[in-house]
């Protein structure tokens, strides 16, 4: 009963915390509503007739297709970038020469613009569902293995000491000594790695796939249906945003409760 009440009251604390979220994206509809009366319908629609636009799209059936083909895309290959690169960038941290021996491999994988990893795809996957996949694993895998690498760097090596002089179970030091710290490190790469996931996959699609959210967003460009092209984007910015701040930062915060101990 008690834990029931702790978890409902911690419910209750995190949706409390998001007014100033839900502050600034009225601040965000405003500038957009007075950008759009100042700019006109063709150039920038209001926000009204985009989530109409939105609402008919939904009503239709022809969201929820395109929506999942996106996600399925940028979350297989966000789940490949976070397992590789958080167990190469753990075990590189591990050792000071792994750790200076892959710095300027990450920086050239982080200097290539996402772009020219998608031209690269296509040329060696063709338009398929490998070539989004992989661009989205290319762009977030070195964003998780800096990650990881520095939770395992920057371990204070005084928590090692003092496990070691208790004579701690290996298994409690790696629960309650290292997890913690490294995943204060983890967790906020792999969320930075999905929003990098998200804009690769549409931007890969747009240019190489023939469904998918970035496919409608060049039929909207053919168009010139700028209402529906913004409604397409506030659709893959919605989906985005339910799973940072109603999955991902719940867990965040729970692992984090020692912060606050």
């Amino acid at each position: 009963m008690r834990r029931l009440r702790a978890l409902t009251a911690g419910i209750a604390t995190y949706l409390w915390s998001g007014w100033g979220a839900l502050a600034s994206l009225c601040m965000f509809f405003a500038l957009w509503a007075w950008a759009a009366q100042r700019y006109g319908p063709l150039v920038l629609p209001s926000p009204q007739a985009a989530f109409h636009t939105l609402a008919g799209l939904v009503a239709s059936g022809a969201a929820a297709p395109e929506l999942a083909v996106t996600a399925r895309r940028a979350l297989v290959g966000l789940a490949l970038a976070v397992g590789a690169g958080s167990v190469l960038g753990l075990a590189a941290g591990l050792s000071m020469t792994a750790a200076v021996a892959a710095r300027p491999l990450v920086t050239v994988l982080m200097g290539v613009p996402p772009i020219a990893w998608l031209v690269l795809a296509l040329l060696w996957f063709g338009a398929t569902d490998a070539t989004p996949v992989f661009t989205v694993f290319i762009a977030c895998f070195p964003i998780v293995f800096v990650g990881a690498l520095q939770g395992t760097r920057t371990l204070d090596e005084r928590l090692r000491a003092l496990s070691r002089a208790y004579r701690l179970p290996w298994w409690q030091t790696l629960a309650d000594v290292y997890a913690p710290h490294v995943a204060s490190y983890l967790f906020p790469a792999w969320i930075a790695a999905l929003g990098m996931a998200w804009k690769v996959v549409v931007m890969a699609e747009l240019l190489a796939s023939e469904d998918g959210v970035g496919a409608a967003l060049a039929v909207a460009r053919a168009h010139l249906d700028t209402a529906a092209g913004l409604a397409w984007i506030a659709a893959a910015v919605g989906l985005l945003l339910a799973l940072e701040y109603l999955v991902l930062e719940p867990i965040k915060r729970e692992l984090e409760r020692w912060r606050t101990i």
